[in-house]
């Protein structure tokens, strides 16, 4: 992982409701880390020797949440993993309390949680989108019966975060996912470019320029005085 401080942005929404493709855009325009807590979760769920694996398929199967330490575990060891940029998006997390719970726990002040993209729409366009991937898709999860349980665990567990969210200090920016791909895009791009510009590291000519000008300054306020 890079020396400075990871910057994380949360990205949450709905089953179906477009945050993996929107995170995948800000990946290839920005540079991002993406690490989708589903996708650790599967993967981890996938390995034969995996002391979580039946645990995490159980939970998964039903639509309920997998144990806050396992989900924070997996994404801090993910974190540590990747070296190419210090900015993360954290795809599907923090979905309930226990979630962001552990992860004050457990990854706290390493990382640095900058806001939470939250991506809004319709249970009714989240079902129609549900329902059209899992004809192709494979996934357990993408049946008429897993996703009203999706939803129902949703609305109990994951709506209420976002108030928490905001009492910890950290903004939550809500966009519209019912619009077109690109449309949700133009809303989400000025808001990365925004973290991007706000967490730039100084180079070191840049910190020169700044001491010699702060330098001056202090030579004219001692001659006028």
């Amino acid at each position: 992982m890079a020396e400075q401080q990871p910057v994380v942005v949360f990205v949450l929404g709905g089953p179906g409701s477009g945050k993996g493709t929107q995170c995948g855009k800000i990946v290839k325009e920005f540079g991002f880390n993406h690490l989708s807590a589903g996708d650790l979760l599967r993967a981890e769920k996938a390995k034969p020797d995996s002391p979580n694996g039946q645990l995490i398929k159980k939970c998964i199967k039903e639509g309920k949440m997998v144990p806050g330490d396992v989900t924070v575990n997996l994404i801090k060891t993910a974190l540590l993993a990747e070296t190419k940029s210090n900015f993360f998006l954290i795809d599907g997390f923090p979905r309930n309390e226990e979630n962001l719970s552990g992860w004050k726990r457990i990854v706290g002040k390493d990382a640095k949680v900058e806001t939470t993209l939250f991506f809004e729409c319709s249970f009714e366009i989240l079902e129609k989108r549900l329902i059209a991937r899992g004809k192709t898709s494979g996934r357990v999860d993408d049946n008429i019966e897993s996703i009203k349980k999706r939803f129902k665990t949703f609305e109990a567990q994951t709506l209420p975060i976002l108030d928490i969210i905001q009492k910890e200090g950290i903004s939550v920016q809500k966009i519209d996912s019912s619009k077109s791909i690109e449309n949700v895009f133009a809303s989400v791009k000025p808001l990365i470019e925004k973290i991007i510009n706000e967490n730039k590291p100084s180079t070191s000519a840049e910190a020169k320029t700044t001491k010699l000008e702060n330098e001056k300054e202090e030579t004219k306020t001692e001659e006028s005085s």
